[in-house]
């Protein structure tokens, strides 16, 4: 029995990180149920440490989100050796950029309560920006003397999403009537959907290079209709009763700080897999 566990474990979660494998479906479920213990774990921390989860928050958050899938096209390139590469490959870097969001908020909260800055939150954002900034700036050193730096890649993917999350709000606001996706964290919300949308029917179906699909809901439908532009109405149908539902859920009493942290892992799971898609794309990787 033990060796059957061993092997399964061995198989379906150590050999499909270490190796980069596609997602596979027990991947796929427990990284769903570690994103909600860390959610739920996250909503107490910030209890406990009188860090009101607002707008405020989820907005100066934006930076690392961008971080987690810039930091992980780091680990793309191969530059990191053993062991340490292991940290940087989903799901350990996930916890990594946590763990690195935390210490910068502990530090800016710190600052705060000691009157050095008015808010957390403006030391807070622009450690993340200057996270990026030399992440980036590493990046490009790369792609300039290693591979390649295709930056109309990153034009055309992000002029796709553009395109594509205006039409889906217009839709939504003025076609249903939802004056609530005003709200700009519906709009980053959309954005970052459609950004992953974006780049992963841009990597399968217009990149020269050969791409796969690692999730497995998004493989078994480009698999069914032939096509990877099949992500667009797959993200509609998902963003379309979920943004419903998240509004119900945040006129109940007492709910606006996990609202805000549903939101928050929602756009997290668009927002960092599009910007390491489109990195890669641009660096041909």
């Amino acid at each position: 029995m033990f060796i059957g566990i061993n092997a399964f474990i061995q198989k379906y979660y150590i050999d499909a990180v270490l190796e980069d494998q596609p997602y596979n479906i027990y991947l796929t479920i427990t990284c769903a149920i570690l994103l909600l213990v860390t959610l739920y774990l996250l909503y107490r921390w910030t209890r406990a440490n009188n860090i009101k989860v607002d707008t405020q928050l989820i907005v100066a958050t934006m930076p690392f989100v961008v971080f987690g899938g810039v930091l992980r096209v780091v680990e793309d390139t191969g530059c990191i050796p053993e062991p340490w590469w292991v940290l940087f490959v989903t799901p350990p870097i996930f916890f990594v950029v946590l763990l690195y969001t935390i210490f910068v908020l502990i530090i800016s909260r710190s600052l705060e309560t000691h009157g050095v800055v008015e808010s957390y939150a403006k030391p807070y954002f622009w450690i993340g920006v200057a996270s990026n900034l030399v992440t980036l700036a590493f990046l490009c050193w790369w792609g300039l003397t290693q591979t390649e730096l295709a930056l109309w890649v990153a034009g055309c993917i992000l002029a796709m999403a553009a395109a594509v999350s205006l039409i889906f709000w217009a839709l939504v606001r003025y076609g249903l009537n939802w004056e609530y996706v005003t709200h700009p964290l519906y709009k980053i919300l959309i954005f970052g959907q459609l950004l992953d949308a974006s780049a992963t029917s841009f990597a399968l179906e217009l990149h020269p290079m050969h791409y796969i699909e690692q999730h497995v809901l998004g493989d078994g439908l480009i698999q069914l209709t032939g096509t990877a532009f099949v992500m667009f109405p797959l993200k509609v149908v998902v963003l379309l009763p979920a943004i419903w539902i998240l509004e119900k859920f945040r006129n109940e009493e007492g709910m606006d700080e996990i609202w805000h942290l549903v939101l928050l892992a929602m756009i997290t799971v668009g927002f960092a897999p599009g910007v390491r898609d489109i990195l890669r794309m641009v660096l041909f990787i």
